[in-house]
């Protein structure tokens, strides 16, 4: 099983945050935020190599908590070292 460090999701919630303009221009699925968030989602799923039945599966449309909470349950189990991960989320978040 996969896991991930500190520093590794640092990088590329930093990579996603200084993409974010062209990221939110060429897929506005939502507000920035949830934009963002889904961008770190799917990065997260294939960084981690996550099965089908790993992957978070949605009812309706997402919100940012949606996919908040689904990052959370993803890092929860693929921690290493557990860290506190919302710091790093948190340039994401709408002001």
């Amino acid at each position: 099983m996969a896991k991930i460090t500190e520093g590794e999701f640092k990088r590329i919630c930093d990579g996603i945050h200084a993409d974010r303009e062209s990221i939110y221009k060429h897929n506005p699925i939502g507000t920035e935020e949830e934009t963002l968030l889904w961008m770190l989602l799917s990065c997260l799923i294939s960084y981690l190599s996550l099965s089908e039945i790993e992957t978070p599966c949605f009812n309706g449309i997402p919100t940012a908590e949606t996919y908040r909470d689904a990052i959370s349950t993803i890092l929860k189990r693929r921690m290493e070292p557990d860290f506190d991960f919302f710091s790093h989320m948190e340039q994401f978040f709408d002001k």
